[in-house]
């Protein structure tokens, strides 16, 4: 089969792990008789040097018209890079946000799985550690305080600056449909994120969440408020299977559970809408510290792929080879410098990008 893939290489070392993450998909074409075929698009800081924003119509356009999209990392240095000067609306970030919205991506996945072969780097007591956890965040992703009415003005004299929050009943509904039907595929639990003790949209969150679980009568659910949530991810993360949460919340709650697994750089996500075409893009930033210098750690880009595989192209065996591979490359203590550890093989990032392939 062959699959049209609009390549978003990105700022930082977002072409570093992209292009390890092509190599794995080539591997598996290979294996397994595809044909990916990527066209590049400019997005982020490399996009408003050659164009003046972070997104043009063009690269947008050739995004809707491919399979899928893969993303390696936007963004630079707050204070440093040039493109913090900018007004918010014409930074890297802001591509990201027109993307998602453009594409009608409105449901963002973020696994977070404690690999056994890296328990010691897990922050958490061992204990804590020793019982593993497996957890899918389920953010929603196009509402909420990030794309509500924003304005900053002086009243009486006092600058003051409003952001509003605001969600629909729909927009709910349709991101919990989709954590309830992820969860009918895993251990049949939904805990829902809100903090319905004082916003309004969180408690027409969790009525609507409700509405939904009575469709669902096998998952069972759970109401907790963000900031238990922020305490219990530490505390026991086993407990959690899938965490359905509004933008914000799950913002921050995904990066939280992507730093107990040891590294941020292993963690891969999926951006959703009603159709086939997602965008897939690791959890981490664009480290513009490292960029260039070959050390970057690829697996959570080759593992987004592995999810586009799986999401977008609905090859699932291809998905779980990628998958093993990672497994296998940790097992035979391969790692890069951010999950190195004693008696282990220190590689570089296009190394990683070989060892996994190798293995597929």
């Amino acid at each position: 089969m062959n699959f049209n893939v609009a390549v978003i290489p990105g700022d930082g070392i977002g072409p570093e792990i992209v292009s390890e993450a092509k190599k794995v998909l080539d591997t598996v074409g290979k294996k397994f008789g595809h044909e990916f075929t990527y066209t590049n698009v400019l997005m982020g800081g490399v996009s408003i040097d050659a164009h003046g924003v972070p997104l043009t119509d063009e690269a947008l356009e050739t995004a809707k018209n491919s399979d899928a999209v893969l993303l390696g990392a936007v963004g630079g240095r707050v204070g440093v890079d040039k493109w913090y000067e900018l007004p918010p609306n014409l930074r890297p970030e802001a591509g990201l946000l027109a993307i998602r919205k453009g594409l009608g991506l409105f449901a963002n996945l973020r696994p977070a799985y404690l690999y056994k072969e890296l328990k010691s780097a897990c922050p958490l007591k061992e204990e804590v550690a020793d019982a593993g956890f497996d957890m899918i965040i389920v953010r929603e992703l196009t509402g909420g305080l990030y794309f509500g009415e924003r304005k900053t003005e002086v009243v009486d004299g006092v600058r003051t600056a409003i952001d509003t929050l605001k969600y629909d009943e729909n927009e709910i509904r349709r991101i919990a449909v989709k954590a309830f039907e992820i969860a009918m595929k895993r251990n049949k639990k939904v805990i829902s994120v809100d903090k319905a003790n004082v916003l309004d949209s969180s408690r027409l969150w969790s009525q609507v969440v409700s509405e939904v679980a009575k469709d669902f009568p096998e998952v069972t659910v759970e109401n907790m408020l963000v900031d238990n949530c922020a305490m219990q991810l530490v505390k026991n993360p086993a407990q959690f299977d899938v965490v359905l949460t509004e933008n914000m919340f799950g913002d921050i709650l995904s990066d939280e559970a992507s730093m107990i697994t040891g590294s941020i750089g292993m963690l891969s996500s999926a951006s959703l809408g009603a159709g086939k075409l997602g965008l897939y893009e690791p959890s981490h930033g664009a480290a513009p510290d490292i960029a260039g210098q070959n050390k970057a750690n690829p697996i959570a880009t080759v593992l987004s792929a592995a999810m586009m595989l799986r999401y977008s192209f609905d090859l699932d065996k291809e998905a779980d080879a990628v998958e093993a591979a990672v497994r296998k490359v940790l097992e035979d203590g391969i790692r890069t410098v951010d999950i190195m550890s004693e008696g282990k093989t220190l590689v570089t990032c296009t190394g990683m990008g070989d060892a996994i392939c190798e293995r597929i």
